[in-house]
């Protein structure tokens, strides 16, 4: 069987994750974590990087430096994780959703203003399958209403919009260092952002609500509870696992890139004979083979598709539900506008195995049972 996601194996960052245990520090905020912080903020250019125990912990954090409190609105897109909007209903936020563009599956940045209201904070942009969202127009916007912007780039680590990162573009940016992301730290994430006036608020929050870094730095000799915070530090054995990814983080883009060019290339031919879409690039985007999703005609289609490929030893998987059509999304939020594309185009929607190392036979075996399907089903 083709798996869908196979996580990295880093022969490095098991050697880490043992020097760490040796060094005597498997807590927090260890030379490793130092490490992993140094490199987001070079890669990105973001002045303020700290890893998190997962990007929903990091997108709570975004929310609470946000300053959203109980009856803020934040305007999101539906089609996405449940963290996303879970991080703001902890804070007690109502979630406005919005359609999505066809093209990228990102929030449609034209439907956001209509949805701004007096109660409005924050509009949260998810960056689909590391694509970036419109930003110049989300971001004239947020300037216009005074509103938050927080990127949830959980699957946009080294992927840029206009030459610049996601996750510094608004004012928070969120990644995922889970297993089925690019890069891998088991469960992680990590929050970085630029204003002087969050790393304090930060540093508290991450530090279970104390000024402990600040004692830790000699800044003053006792720690004590001074704000609202939780345990968002992750394992410095954690850290240590994706300092050896993040060494060679180009090898692994690389090698991811060719795989999604592959696909790209291969099957590019089902598109034009309009069996199937492609994912699409706009122009100033650059990606980072986070995935690669074809679409089908409808529903059935791809039910069809992955159930025929299971059948030849390939895993294939569909993603999100719209978050509006469950009943937590039904309970903590509401859908402004219509529901043109975002539930339409979620039916539709394949994702197609893709991980770092994936043998080209495998690739050429997905591509091959890919053209059987359509090629049967314009001869039945």
């Amino acid at each position: 069987m083709i798996s869908f996601n196979v996580p990295i194996y880093s022969e490095k960052g098991i050697e880490y994750a043992q020097e760490a245990i040796r060094a005597r520090h498997i807590s927090g905020d260890g030379q490793f974590t130092k490490k992993c912080h140094e490199w987001l903020k070079q890669d990105t250019g973001a002045k303020y990087a700290y890893l998190t125990t997962s990007c929903t912990h990091a997108l709570e954090m975004s929310a609470f430096l946000a300053g959203i409190q109980p009856g803020d609105e934040v305007i999101m897109p539906s089609y996405t994780f449940v963290s996303t909007a879970d991080a703001f209903v902890l804070a007690g936020a109502k979630i406005v959703f919005v359609d999505i563009r066809p093209d990228t599956m990102n929030i449609d940045e034209n439907k956001i203003e209509a949805a701004v209201t007096a109660k409005t904070k924050a509009v949260v942009v998810v960056h689909y399958a590391g694509v970036g969202c419109e930003m110049d127009r989300i971001m004239a916007i947020a300037k216009k209403y005074h509103l938050k912007v927080i990127e949830d780039a959980a699957q946009g680590t080294k992927a840029s919009y206009k030459g610049q990162a996601l996750g510094t573009i608004g004012d928070y940016g969120c990644f995922s260092f889970h297993e089925t992301k690019n890069y891998t730290m088991g469960e992680g994430g990590a929050i970085i952002f630029n204003r002087d006036e969050d790393a304090e608020r930060a540093e508290i929050l991450r530090e279970k609500g104390t000024n402990r870094s600040k004692f830790f730095r000699g800044q003053i000799d006792k720690y004590s509870w001074v704000d609202y915070g939780s345990s968002y530090l992750p394992s410095d054995m954690n850290a240590a696992y994706l300092w050896g990814q993040l060494e060679v983080a180009d090898e692994i883009y690389d090698n991811r890139m060719a795989a999604w060019n592959f696909y790209h290339e291969s099957l590019r031919e089902l598109e034009e004979a309009g069996y199937i879409e492609r994912p699409v690039i706009p122009e100033g985007c650059t990606h980072n083979a986070h995935m690669y999703y074809i679409k089908a005609k409808d529903l059935k289609e791809r039910s069809d598709l992955i159930r025929y490929l299971k059948e030849n030893d390939i895993q294939t998987v569909f993603h999100y539900v719209p978050l509006h059509s469950a009943p937590a999304g039904m309970k903590f939020g509401r859908f402004h506008g219509e529901d043109v594309y975002t539930t339409r185009e979620s039916e539709r929607l394949v994702r197609l195995p893709l991980y770092y190392g994936i043998d080209i036979k495998d690739l050429e075996w997905v591509v091959e049972k890919m053209k059987a399907f359509y090629n049967g089903r314009s001869e039945g």
